[in-house]
């Protein structure tokens, strides 16, 4: 795609493994269906969120041999309520509703759903009457979570109770030939032995053999990748992090020397980072190192609107790319670091019931027209899944495990229009506590860290002199898969340090607090 108005074109699925059976999780809108999917992922079972609008069809020709139904928010009897296609529900595939799943299941097959008064929220005793297929192993009660309004009044034709709770008289259903319900998460932590009930489910009822693994993802990978770049030459966006590091490597490995990298240096990275990201990567890969800061923040002057910053960004980075593969020379793709949580939280085609939280500049904030086409190996990863295929092929554990950065750098970590001056006051407040974090030996601890330079200015005192300075917020997360996350509770002596450090060495700050909010209802990042 080389004439300049080709529209944007994804070479999608490189790391979908064709050969492998795939898990559908439909999604209904619920808050739990990422957790779904990574559920099934750790029981080593391959899976993708599809919308609950797809069609059996479409499921048939993605090798689907299971379906999850997630929950949701709306009532199946309700106008307008989610539905689904019909014959994915005729029994010739295995499908376990969830909350609402079960309720449009009992729905769909002839049952009726109902509010009824039998609303059941938090922790519940679940009586197991059917201890086979999906309960195999569990006690005769377990605890499970519940979040629900409406119950199954009257089981579908068929179908019998397999478990029970004090309100509820069907809290899981089966047909006994490989269709279920359970009105419980099992996805959720306080479910305790809900892992056990989805594992019965992937391998007991649909006969998954629990091959996903890094080694399984870099051989399909490999061999989707030479399948669809075949002769043709790439760049790759590389920023230092570890989804560019790692689909760095992966690409270069299925295609040698027709892979150049592009560090583009837009002038919004943190202190010392182009440095490194030049000494790491420059003896590994082919490497093209440019300095653009210049262009980008001319582009960014006057701009304070998160979305419009990411938009100016994603553009100005495309370009940036377009002008270097033109300089190497017949190159017609660009590959991109773009993991799963990218695509969901910029509420791709993949999901059409999930709201859009903010536009990734390497999602939905690509520019509409290009030049080239976008190579993203590592679309349908978690963050966690990508640190184990970079160890897989051996990249070093000091670049796997560095802290996530947003490819547009600083400027999001700014809240308000992004300058020179606010980028140095940010650059030495955020290193000053990357700094105070190892030190404690606590980077590892957390699943990332930083500093934000707020809008806000207040009155402080130093030296019996008046100022009226910035404050800087310090934010820093635990979390396995960047989906849902909690505040990192850093030591309070940690936290003086590095307040006392960037009062006194950074001049345009007299005041630091600490974010201590999760995700939900905040995202990690600011903006």
């Amino acid at each position: 795609m080389s004439a300049p108005d080709a529209r944007l074109h994804r070479t999608e699925g490189q790391s979908a493994p064709r050969r492998r059976a795939t898990v559908a999780i439909l999604d209904y809108g619920s808050q739990y269906t990422q957790l779904i999917a990574r559920r099934v992922r750790e029981s080593r079972v391959y899976c993708e969120i599809f919308p609950h609008d797809v069609t059996a069809d479409e499921l048939a020709a993605r090798g689907v041999a299971g379906v999850i139904l997630s929950g949701g928010p709306s009532s199946v009897y309700e106008p307008g309520a989610p539905r689904i296609d019909p014959r994915i529900l005729d029994g010739r595939i295995p499908v376990l509703g969830v909350c609402y799943g079960m309720q449009l299941m009992a729905a769909v097959l002839g049952g009726e759903v109902a509010p009824e008064g039998k609303r059941e929220f938090g922790p519940a005793a679940l009586e197991i009457d059917d201890p086979s297929g999906l309960f195999e192993g569990l006690g005769a009660s377990e605890r499970a979570w519940m979040s629900h309004g409406d119950t199954v009044r009257r089981l579908p034709p068929g179908f019998h109770g397999i478990a029970r709770t004090e309100r509820l008289p069907f809290a899981a259903m089966s047909d006994g030939r490989g269709r279920f319900g359970v009105q419980f998460h099992p996805e959720v932590m306080h479910t305790p032995r809900g892992a056990e009930v989805l594992r019965n489910f992937l391998y007991r009822v649909c006969g998954f053999e629990g091959d996903w693994t890094p080694a399984a993802f870099v051989e399909d990978a490999l061999a989707e990748l030479r399948r669809t770049i075949g002769d043709r030459h790439a760049i790759c966006a590389l920023s230092g992090g570890v989804d560019s590091a790692v689909a760095a490597a992966l690409v270069a490995r299925a295609v040698g020397d027709r892979l150049t990298c592009v560090f583009i240096d837009h002038g919004l990275l943190r202190a010392g980072e182009a440095e490194e990201v030049v000494a790491t990567f420059g003896s590994r890969l082919r490497l093209v190192h440019v300095e653009a800061s210049e262009r980008f923040l001319a582009r960014l002057a006057g701009v304070s609107d998160p979305e419009r910053k990411r938009a100016i960004i994603g553009e100005e980075f495309i370009r940036c790319f377009e002008e270097q593969a033109r300089r190497i020379g017949a190159v017609q793709l660009l590959v991109q670091g773009t993991i799963y949580p990218d695509v969901i939280e910029s509420r791709s085609r993949e999901s059409k019931t999930s709201a859009r939280i903010k536009t990734h500049h390497n999602v939905g904030g690509l520019p509409e027209v290009m030049d080239l086409e976008v190579v993203e190996p590592l679309r349908r990863l978690f963050k966690d899944e990508v640190r184990r295929v970079g160890a897989e092929l051996g990249i070093p554990e000091d670049i796997l495990w560095r802290h996530p950065f947003p490819g547009p750098g600083l400027a999001v970590r700014i809240v308000g229009e992004v300058t020179r001056e606010r980028l140095d006051t940010l650059r030495a407040a955020d290193a000053i506590f990357l700094e105070e974090l190892r030190a404690a030996d606590l980077y590892r601890a957390v699943a990332q860290a930083f500093a934000v330079l707020t809008p806000v200015r207040s009155v402080g005192v130093m030296g019996d002199y008046r100022t009226y300075g910035a404050l800087v917020a310090l934010r820093a997360v635990t979390t396995e898969d960047f989906m849902t996350a909690d505040w990192a509770r850093v030591p309070y002596d940690v936290l003086a340090r590095v307040s006392a450090r960037i009062v006194n060495e950074v001049p345009a700050v007299n005041r630091v607090v600490y974010d201590v909010s999760s995700k939900p209802p905040a995202t990690i990042e600011w903006e």
